[in-house]
């Protein structure tokens, strides 16, 4: 198989994508903790990694008062939402896998890796767990495990899931194969850590319950769907690399992309009519 390889360029970022009025108003609501790609072309991944790290140890509790913009009265009335058994029960063992981190000395997180390499480029032979080989999949460097610092053993489950049940759509972003593409394209690997991330802080996953509406929403489709969340992944970055497409972005510009992508979901997770993850309209984005 012929790997594409990216070009080291950077294009102009004068002229960037216009946004609505909510989509300025999550962007001046954006914190420290926030995972941003940096502005200074010199080391990049590098420095992506370290906010990755940054990110984890920071206060969770920033997204708190974003959502006055949907409305305190509809908030109020779903933060007395009682969690049904069933929910309460998947919310808690999603949560147990937020606390595991990647720990690159233990088998099992070792084969998961491997296994991952081998949906991606199934006819390439893998030298090793440390090789040159992985910065085809979008890994900052040779050996992957220093990118999961930010956000753990979740976000290696999620690329592996997306990759084992919509292939499909696994393939056409990480090759990049849709539409005008940038000149300098995100990397994948580590782009899909970044969208583990946006989920877990947009849906409040760090609380006991979620305080925000669309997190409340989202337990309703967990309760449908123990797999919701890892589905709501797969979503995301389908909708991510839409959005990328549409804004014409380059690669300094992916966490304006990130951003306007998690604004797009939470207005589709507080509709009234998705009772089930496959009633997002951006599932239809999904290819198997």
């Amino acid at each position: 198989m012929r790997l594409r390889r990216r070009g080291q360029c950077f294009p102009s970022c004068s002229s960037l994508h216009r946004v609505d009025e909510d989509e300025v108003y999550w962007s001046r609501k954006k914190g420290g903790e926030e995972l941003e790609w940096p502005h200074n072309s010199t080391h990049l991944l590098s420095q992506l990694a370290q906010c990755f790290t940054n990110a984890m140890v920071g206060p969770k509790s920033w997204l708190g008062g974003l959502f006055n913009r949907f409305g305190n009265r509809r908030n109020e009335k779903f933060l007395g939402y009682t969690l049904t058994p069933i929910q309460e029960q998947r919310l808690h063992r999603l949560q147990e896998r937020l606390h595991v981190p990647f720990d690159e000395t233990r088998p099992d997180h070792q084969k998961a890796l491997i296994k991952l390499w081998h949906i991606a480029f199934p006819n390439v032979v893998l030298t090793g767990l440390i090789s040159e080989q992985w910065k085809d999949m979008g890994w900052q460097g040779p050996n992957p495990s220093t990118d999961f610092r930010g956000c753990g053993f979740i976000s290696l489950e999620n690329l592996l899931f997306f990759g084992q049940n919509f292939p499909a759509s696994f393939h056409r972003l990480l090759l990049k194969e849709d539409g005008d593409r940038a000149t300098w394209e995100y990397p994948f690997a580590v782009a899909g850590i970044n969208v583990s991330f946006m989920l877990i802080q947009m849906l409040d996953l760090y609380s006991e319950k979620p305080k925000n509406l669309p997190g409340l929403n989202f337990l309703k489709l967990l309760g449908e769907d123990e797999e919701a969340f890892d589905v709501l992944y797969c979503v995301a970055f389908e909708l991510m690399d839409a959005q990328w497409l549409a804004m014409q972005a380059s690669y300094m510009e992916f966490n304006e992309v990130l951003q306007v992508t998690r604004t797009q979901l939470q207005r589709e997770l507080s509709l009234d009519d998705v009772h089930r993850i496959q009633d997002l309209p951006a599932y239809n984005l999904l290819y198997k």
